[in-house]
């Protein structure tokens, strides 16, 4: 797996930046802005959540394997629901943490763009930083996986009848809908922060122009 590359610094203080000009300023600023947008919402990083929540599933998959064999208490089954279970761990776990890394990650950058537009205004420049079609994507992606776990999280216990469903089974299916919409809602809120984000910065950029 290649080192990914480091983020950017954030911009130097006042008394020690070295840009000879605002121009010079500007376009690393731009630069940057956009570097960073790519980062938070590129069709990578959209592809890699995506990853991250099929390995979530691939884990709760083992251990829900274990708890529907849960149910008969023979020794047999009892190994199976303990090596099921293992396994699933130990798939979970790594992908938690990277997703959890990510999480941070997605905070760095935000305080990141934050920061660097706040050195100062560019319309011209600003009016690209929203990415329209990447948050589009974003937000439907997110949404349908929201919604999904949503009504996956509802629907399994209220179709499960006893004699036909086991617990372990009503506990995978309310696992499968949990995780699908925290990872959703999370999409969905990254995409309209973001969007809202640019929106603000750009109105910034045309109300002094106006006045």
């Amino acid at each position: 797996m290649s080192r990914r590359t480091p983020l950017p610094p954030p911009p130097p203080p006042a008394e020690i930046r070295t840009w000879p000009d605002r121009d010079a300023m500007l376009a690393d600023r731009a630069a940057v802005l956009e570097g960073l947008t790519g980062r938070l919402l590129g069709v990578p990083r959209l592809l890699l959540f995506l990853l991250q929540l099929s390995g979530l599933q691939l884990g709760w998959g083992l251990v829900g394997a274990g708890l529907n064999g849960f149910d008969a208490l023979d020794p047999l089954s009892a190994v199976v629901l303990g090596v099921c279970v293992a396994l699933g761990l130990a798939v979970l776990v790594p992908f938690g943490l990277v997703a959890g890394f990510g999480v941070r990650r997605d905070l760095r950058i935000r305080r990141l763009l934050a920061q660097w537009s706040a050195l100062d205004l560019d319309p011209a420049r600003d009016s690209r930083l929203g990415a329209p079609g990447r948050s589009l994507a974003w937000f439907l992606v997110s949404f349908l996986l929201a919604a999904f776990g949503l009504w996956a999280s509802f629907a399994a216990p209220a179709a499960a009848r006893p004699g036909s469903w086991t617990y372990g089974e009503v506990a995978y299916f309310m696992g499968v809908g949990v995780l699908c919409w925290v990872a959703g809602l999370a999409g969905v809120t990254k995409a309209v922060s973001h969007y809202r984000w640019a929106a603000r910065l750009t109105s910034a950029a045309v109300a002094p122009g106006r006045g």
